[in-house]
């Protein structure tokens, strides 16, 4: 994936149902082009579908959890640009101390976590992780 196709997958991220000619807008190109991108990223699995997002607590809402990432040396920007292009990454926060970013995960079944936390451990730069389920939210 290069840089539009991250850019495409985060637009995607914030709204499902963006149309192709504003995804074209925003990126700049054709809606053709960015239409012929997006077969190609769901054709390779880059993509693996679209969905909705449900409000915490809703039956279904799956396996949620946090992860905190060390990044080696200065490869932070190449992590979060690789993070983004994983559809199971709701956010990622840059933190201070041990870890250098803590990231919201939340995936359909235990099967798509794990690979999930796969590929986020193959991540060029990612050094180390730590991840913990979220169980119950409480609501202030």
């Amino acid at each position: 994936m290069d840089e539009i196709d991250h850019r495409l997958v985060a637009l995607l991220r914030a709204d499902a149902r963006t149309p192709a000619t504003a995804l074209a807008r925003a990126v700049k190109l054709s809606r053709g082009a960015v239409q012929n991108r997006l077969e190609r990223l769901l054709a390779r699995g880059d993509i693996s579908g679209f969905t909705v997002k449900v409000r915490d607590g809703t039956p279904g809402s799956g396996v949620r959890a946090v992860m905190s990432i060390a990044v080696e040396g200065r490869a932070s920007e190449a992590v979060l640009q690789a993070l983004r292009g994983l559809p199971q990454i709701e956010a990622v926060h840059t933190t201070n101390g041990r870890w250098d970013m803590v990231a919201e995960i939340r995936a359909d079944s235990l099967e798509v976590f794990s690979q999930t936390l796969d590929a986020i451990r193959l991540i060029q730069g990612v050094q180390a992780t730590e991840t913990s389920l979220l169980l119950k939210t409480h609501r202030f």
